[in-house]
């Protein structure tokens, strides 16, 4: 019988090592297809809870949060992108020119794992962001990336335009807090093993291999 794992990964949209830990994690998981089920749900974590509507330009604002100078800024793009290629994931980090508030989109994909698109929603999310460079806290984005993923533009719409599941959001990013979590990528295992940062597929592969044979 095929053992089972379940995942949630505790992610941000605009978090560059959430995209390479996703993707990562996504081919071990293709590749043990048939010898492992994982169950993955993406989990709300805000990197940044007040950041305004229009956002901050993106060196600034990790020139800023973090205390880099422009070389510092620079260098880690520069490793994102050469990480990215190793695992087929592209950056085009000249297009991502700010980061934003992306309340809404932990709230689209909320609704997206009621019905069953959660995961496509967020590889289109991730790629839209890091790639095109597109505006994750523009909800006429969002309404489209989310017909993208299979999922009703309408009910999308419907969804951003009102207050459904920012308890939820605000719950979850509350409970992961107080369990200590302050920086994501984090993958909660089987509910009890928690493994911090973006691994590499020979990594989660060995991972999910343990955790199957507990």
């Amino acid at each position: 019988m095929t053992a089972t794992v379940t995942i949630d990964f505790v992610s941000d949209v605009v978090c560059p090592w959430c995209a390479l830990g996703a993707t990562a994690l996504e081919q071990a998981i293709g590749n043990l297809a048939g010898e492992i089920s994982v169950e993955l749900t993406y989990k709300p974590f805000e990197l940044n809870p007040d950041m305004p509507a229009e956002g901050e330009p993106a060196v600034q604002h990790l020139m800023r949060k973090y205390g880099r100078s422009a070389a510092d800024v620079a260098a880690g793009k520069k490793m994102q992108i050469e990480r990215g290629k190793a695992i087929g994931f592209e950056f085009d980090l000249e297009k991502r020119t700010h980061f934003y508030n992306t309340f809404d989109a932990h709230r689209l994909l909320l609704w997206a794992a009621q019905e069953g698109k959660q995961v496509a929603l967020k590889k289109i999310l991730l790629r839209a962001y890091f790639r095109d460079g597109e505006n994750p806290s523009d909800r006429p984005t969002l309404a489209r990336l989310a017909s993208e993923a299979g999922l009703d533009a309408a009910r999308a719409r419907k969804v951003l335009a009102s207050d459904e599941f920012a308890s939820e959001v605000r719950q979850l990013q509350a409970l992961y807090r107080q369990h200590g979590i302050n920086s994501v990528p984090a993958l909660i295992l089987n509910g009890t093993h928690l493994v911090s940062g973006s691994q590499s597929v020979e990594y989660y592969e060995q991972m999910l291999r343990q955790l199957a044979a507990a």
